[in-house]
């Protein structure tokens, strides 16, 4: 079974599909081996990370797709990826598909807004005719190489055109083909139950992000959602630590941690990163005979 269809099957056995977000193959093989079933590559945190500047619109497609390779690459589950507007139009949009699948991506999700767009928890946005993204809707789910491969169409008319808008575009793309919606920005509990109790002919997304409400996967699957994103979890637990950890050693001239806590780090980053493997490979090919 490939990716995209694990994907396929958990929503069809409405099994909730939980998927912190990454931004590398590290992080990706962090969240799979705590044991999540998805992935989620977040545009904002590939932005930040790849290119230290906020999601605004400036990394390019070709640059999205190195990112869902290196993560896809690193991991066995699945990877849903952010593939923001489709990086132009309909004849953009195939490309995007494309490239993303032949990357590795289980499910992208293509938005509505225009473009250069923005993340979709900042202010400012703008979002094209409903009719122009049903015309990327149905260019995405034609012309994928696989019939498996996840179209999640993403609207983010909720904060410029208000809900009824939101869930009109979203019967809208379902009908134009779109294997799940995905309604970003919501800020409070009623129009998060609206959703998918309005939407329910099709499968839907929602994140948990700095604007929505910080719910449990509990009350997620109780509400209906097929899927829920985690973008910043990872990430809001790293960069706070690594300040600290920085703070405290520009202040004391100390690294943190000693040499006796780091050695056990280092043999479970090793792990992690599969060194073992690679040098019993090394070992194997060279008939024993590889210097330690």
């Amino acid at each position: 079974m490939n990716r995209s269809q694990v994907v396929r099957d958990m929503l069809a056995r409405k099994e909730l599909v939980v998927a912190p977000g990454g931004y590398s193959g590290l992080t990706a093989k962090i969240v799979e081996q705590a044991g999540f079933k998805a992935v989620y590559m977040s545009g904002y945190l590939t932005a930040a990370s790849t290119l230290g500047l906020p999601d605004l619109g400036l990394l390019t497609m070709s640059e999205m797709a190195r990112n869902v390779r290196a993560m896809a690459d690193a991991v066995e589950i699945p990877v849903i990826a952010d593939a923001d507007t489709g990086y132009g139009n309909v004849v953009n949009v195939v490309r995007t598909v494309r490239e993303y699948e032949k990357a590795g991506a289980a499910a992208i999700h293509i938005e509505d807004q225009v473009w250069p767009k923005r993340c979709g928890h900042m202010e400012g946005k703008g979002v094209i005719p409903k009719e122009e993204m049903i015309t990327k809707v149905r260019a995405a789910t034609d012309c994928r190489l696989s019939g498996d491969f996840v179209i999640i169409a993403r609207t983010d008319a909720l904060a410029v055109e208000g809900l009824e808008a939101a869930i009109d575009r979203c019967h809208a793309y379902a009908e134009a083909g779109a294997d799940v919606v995905f309604v970003d920005g919501q800020r409070t509990r009623e129009d998060l139950e609206a959703v998918p109790r309005r939407c329910s002919e099709v499968p839907c997304m929602m994140t948990v992000g700095p604007l929505t409400p910080a719910l449990s996967i509990r009350e997620i699957e109780k509400l209906g959602y097929s899927i829920a994103i985690f973008p910043v979890i990872c990430v809001s637990a790293s960069v706070p630590a690594m300040l600290e950890a920085l703070r405290r050693f520009r202040e004391t001239g100390e690294p943190s941690p000693t040499q006796e806590e780091l050695m056990p780090l280092f043999r479970s980053m090793n792990n992690l990163l599969g060194a073992p493997f690679y040098m019993n490979l090394e070992e194997r090919l060279a008939g024993g005979k590889v210097a330690r």
